[in-house]
């Protein structure tokens, strides 16, 4: 059998981490529903909630002068008497979010922008069906469960308590963001074990984004491919690729 197609059996696996988007939530409601969301709303948030915002503000000016030293020709943040404005920090969090930016400060404001959005009712996060039932089967063995994103660990844990399976974060044992490092960096992936206390072996990275898989592999950690409604097409090579959790066939019997 193609190894890339046969049954995941890993005897090692002591914990599971996930990436979200096109994992365990479908590409369309981040970029649909969640990412229109917070842009229409950033200005609003940012009126109300400007002082306390001032961390993610600093980064977002170092980021702009990096920005621009880089010869990019990001909006100023700054209005005509050299201020720091709501006006021009609303611009360049549209100008990072049409480029799809991994940018820490962005998330961070979005996680922020989406928790009131949840709290109002007005957004419920969304996971693929086998999501619920793969989470309860890895507790049930013992295994750990973790989440790794670009969004912010905030914005991690309101997806996953507000589904529409209910509250799942009672199975996840951590979450991981950005401020780890790239998920692109083998680095990021040999932080986690160290921070999980495993051997990067033990560990089991699932996404759908191969650069991310490669750098997981790189760091020892053993890797699926995931392939959802939605996602672009990637090239598996000899990788596992799986279409639902249920495929996740960890052999106990074998440990």
């Amino acid at each position: 059998m193609d190894r890339s197609q046969s049954p995941l059996t890993a005897k090692a696996i002591n914990a599971i981490l996930l990436d979200i988007e096109g994992t365990t939530t479908p590409v369309d409601f981040v970029y649909e529903i969640l990412f229109p969301y917070a842009r229409s709303r950033v200005r609003e948030y940012l009126s109300a909630n400007f002082p306390s915002s001032q961390a993610e503000i600093n980064a977002l000016i170092e980021e702009n002068a990096q920005d621009k030293a880089r010869g990019f020709n990001p909006p100023s943040l700054k209005d005509p008497s050299r201020q720091v404005s709501i006006d021009g920090v609303t611009a360049y969090i549209h100008w990072l979010m049409d480029r799809d930016r991994k940018s820490s400060p962005l998330k961070s404001l979005q996680g922020k922008i989406w928790e009131e959005g949840y709290l109002k009712g007005e957004l419920r996060g969304q996971v693929f069906e086998d999501v619920p039932r793969a989470l309860r089967r890895w507790r049930d063995q013992g295994r750990l469960i973790f989440i790794y994103s670009s969004g912010s660990v905030l914005a991690q844990k309101l997806l996953f308590a507000h589904t529409e399976f209910g509250d799942l974060t009672s199975f996840i044992d951590g979450y991981f963001d950005t401020t780890i490092g790239s998920k692109k960096e083998a680095e990021s992936y040999r932080r986690i074990a160290h921070t999980i206390k495993l051997q990067p072996a033990g560990t089991l990275f699932v996404s759908d984004v191969t650069s991310e898989l490669d750098a997981a592999a790189a760091s020892g950690l053993e890797t699926v491919l995931c392939s959802r409604p939605g996602n672009a097409e990637a090239e598996a090579g000899a990788r596992r690729v799986i279409n639902s959790f249920d495929e996740i066939n960890i052999d106990d019997s074998s440990q």
